[in-house]
């Protein structure tokens, strides 16, 4: 979870004791065609919380940035399905297509500055619900690195991984804000 698919799926033919290119791609193809299916039979919705999170984020004045371990072509297709467009919904999209190594490298987040006009880490919130995010976040050197609990990983392991807060949903994010900011002031 959180990691480039091609690299999931690697992984996963290595336990197989098949690792070789071909096979590789047929799996990735065949996931991107399955996911596909799925995105059109159940269309995904945003997770509850998520565009008042945004909301909360921009009235800080923060640019959004989505990183993902799927590729440009999926995510494009599920930000269709969402209605999310880039430069409105949010102001930039990140795919492992991007950069040279996903997660946990901070390629993604580092480009995600790139792409928003951030010069200094420590100004960066970054907010993920797998070990790989917060990792990412970390190696990027991130100000806060937020582990989110509704993406199924237990607590525990959550907790292990390096963060500054865990959150049970992206919904408890503008009360996180606003606690934060009452803080400072």
């Amino acid at each position: 979870m959180g990691a480039d698919k091609r690299t999931a799926i690697r992984s996963l033919l290595t336990i197989g004791r098949t690792t070789d290119g071909d096979t590789v791609e047929a799996a990735f193809a065949d996931f991107e065609r399955l996911l596909r299916i799925a995105y059109d039979e159940t269309p995904p919705v945003a997770m509850p919380g998520v565009l008042d999170a945004f909301e909360a984020l921009r009235a800080h004045g923060a640019k959004i940035a989505l990183t993902t371990g799927f590729s440009a072509e999926v995510t494009g297709l599920l930000l269709d399905r969402l209605g999310w467009r880039e430069g409105d919904t949010v102001d930039a999209v990140l795919c492992t297509d991007d950069v040279p190594t996903g997660r946990p490298a901070p390629y993604m987040v580092h480009r995600a500055m790139e792409r928003t006009g951030v010069w200094r880490a420590t100004d960066v919130l970054t907010v993920g619900d797998t070990v790989l995010d917060l990792e990412a976040g970390s190696n990027a050197g991130a100000g806060l690195v937020i582990g989110v609990l509704s993406g199924g990983v237990p607590r525990a392991t959550l907790a292990a991984a390096p963060h500054t807060h865990l959150i049970d949903s992206v919904g408890s994010l503008p009360a996180l804000l606003a606690e934060a900011h009452s803080g400072a002031a």
